[in-house]
């Protein structure tokens, strides 16, 4: 009998702690509003001028493009492609892409 008491007394302190942690939602939600608000759009917003200072960097000294190699198994054209000369492909850089018959002259 006295084990039926205790177990009883029991199930009613975990029932009401846990209907007292499903009233307490409002403060997660207030939580995680903050983080979101004081955490991770300031974040989002310096990563973003991090990202651009570092992309401007890239645009005023690019990197020195590798040497031509004319190997066999690349830059292989069976086809022509169907816009302007048929020798580049859509997203041709003039700088990095290599032609078959090596790269074009830069501007620079």
């Amino acid at each position: 009998m006295f084990g039926r008491v205790v177990t009883r007394k029991l199930n009613a302190t975990t029932i009401r702690r846990m209907s007292a942690a499903a009233g307490s939602h409002g403060d997660s939600t207030k939580l995680w509003k903050n983080i979101s608000l004081f955490v991770a759009i300031p974040l989002v917003a310096v990563m973003s001028v991090n990202v651009g200072l570092h992309m401007k960097h890239e645009f005023e000294c690019p990197p020195p493009r590798p040497e031509f190699i004319a190997y066999e198994h690349l830059r292989i054209r069976n086809k022509r492609f169907p816009w302007g000369d048929g020798q580049k492909s859509l997203f041709h850089n003039p700088h990095v892409n290599a032609l078959p018959d090596g790269y074009e002259e830069d501007e620079h």
